[in-house]
């Protein structure tokens, strides 16, 4: 029976119910939705509104359906549409009329609004521990390969020598600024919205202040309107998980790339590869694809809750019913290709010489030899077309640079002396290196210093 069912001299179709009710995906809220009303009703006795003996009933019931439903006890039906009007009823089945007082001074409005905040701010830890997780697995990866040498790349082209150790740590410091957005966000999540009614408040003596340290809210929502009406904190949640994702995807594209034959720098392990259905030879990055993929849907779920919410004149409106899936959908999507990637990176195998012959047979020397020049007094625009040409050299040779003689080199610049092949090995490059934050090994040794404070 719907328990607004007052005003309706017709009932709802079955197609109606069928196409109102939110109970097949906002079930997931039932124990938000428990705890939000056992604040309620510890409240509305605290304030007199029931009897001490009506709100220890309700408390104690509420927590009898809660341990009902994670026992596998409790069916919920279409008929009552959501997650509170299920719970209302079973409670009101329970106890009769005093369930049906639970619902004084609030509305579903202020709610479910609690209920997604509440949902929202289990989400930002249970994803705070994911991302922690990663960066550590990232700093220990970090540590093994202080000393492993890569090509560092601009426009997928090789560009100069680095360390493995630096590229991971830059994927490190992406990580940082996600977890910061996570906390950041959880500053506006973490604000108390119960207890302001439809949208203009209530004429009951309630104590929000109170309602907040219940629930452990860090504050109240100070206008009832803007508490029912809004979902930004989700819209900014959800780009949260979408930046996120993001840096997942970068990460997961060179991940491809590195395990390919044409790359060879790494081998992702076989737990976390799958093969062809006709193609024996065939060792699939499936897990670092399907990352890249999801990361679109994310992106979907954003611009869902975006578009959902353009339009809305206050206060509330039927529409934020659709706001919960795009939360649920990026929030599950997120901890799962985080989890996923972790255990991936952990158990790859780096293949450091591949890593390194690579380096050193790229020209990625050059901006160092034409350093090289600069210290000898040439202008760096003039450097730059000397060993331009040398390159070009080099290439139609098929040889390194490291790899002239020195009568070579001094056809080019009688500037060029013995010392030049101290400067450009691929080791002396990225040693060379003075500026804070570099890739020379003493510079990433510091920034893993850095991150034990």
């Amino acid at each position: 029976m719907k328990l607004w069912k007052g005003r309706f001299s017709k009932a709802a179709t079955s197609s109606a119910d069928e196409f109102n009710a939110s109970i097949e995906f906002d079930q997931r809220l039932y124990r938000e939705d428990i705890t939000g009303s056992i604040a309620h009703a510890k409240m509305l006795g605290k304030q007199g509104i029931l009897t001490d003996e009506e709100s220890r009933l309700i408390i104690k019931t509420l927590e009898e359906i809660l341990a009902d439903i994670e026992d596998g006890k409790v069916e919920f039906t279409i008929e009552a549409e959501d997650i509170h009007m299920n719970i209302e009823s079973i409670l009101t089945e329970r106890i009769g009329d005093t369930g049906k007082k639970l619902h004084t001074a609030r509305s579903r409005n202020d709610q479910v609004a609690v209920d997604v905040r509440l949902y929202m701010k289990k989400e930002i830890a249970a994803i705070d521990g994911s991302i922690r997780a990663l960066m550590d697995a990232l700093e220990k990866l970090a540590r093994q390969h202080v000393d492993t040498v890569m090509p560092g790349y601009t426009h997928l082209q090789r560009a100069q020598p680095v360390t493995l150790a630096y590229h991971l740590l830059a994927y490190y410091q992406m990580f940082v600024r996600d977890k910061e957005r996570f906390d950041d966000c959880l500053k506006r999540t973490d604000r108390l919205p119960l207890g302001s009614g439809a949208l203009a408040g209530t004429t009951y003596d309630t104590d929000r202040d109170f309602l907040a340290e219940e629930l452990g809210f860090a504050s109240v929502l100070p206008n009832g309107m803007d508490a029912v009406a809004d979902r930004d904190f989700a819209i900014e949640f959800i780009n949260c998980c979408a930046i996120t994702m993001m840096h997942l995807s970068r990460f997961c594209e060179e991940l491809i790339l590195w395990s390919s034959v044409e790359f060879s720098f790494v081998e992702i392990d076989d737990a976390y590869s799958t093969g062809s259905s006709i193609m024996p030879q065939k060792k699939n990055p499936d897990m670092a694809e399907l990352i890249r993929g999801k990361t679109g849907r994310v992106y979907g779920d954003l611009m869902s809750l975006l578009t959902i919410c353009k339009g809305l004149p206050l206060a509330y409106n039927k529409d934020l019913q659709e706001d919960k899936l795009p939360v649920f959908d990026a929030a599950d999507t997120l901890k799962a290709s985080m989890d996923i990637f972790t255990e991936m990176i952990l158990t790859m195998r780096v293949k450091e010489e591949k890593m390194e012959h690579a380096a050193k047979y790229g020209y990625m020397n050059a901006t160092d030899a034409a350093d090289y020049l600069v210290s000898k007094g040439i202008p760096f625009r003039d450097c730059h077309e000397i060993i331009g040409k040398i390159v070009l050299y080099c290439i139609e040779k098929g040889i390194a640079i490291e790899e002239l003689s020195m009568e070579e080199f001094k056809s080019f610049s009688d500037k060029f002396d013995e010392d030049i092949y101290d400067k450009i090995s691929v080791r002396s490059c990225i040693e060379a290196k003075k500026s804070k934050g570099s890739t020379s090994f003493d510079s990433v040794r510091e920034q893993l210093e850095a991150l034990k404070k």
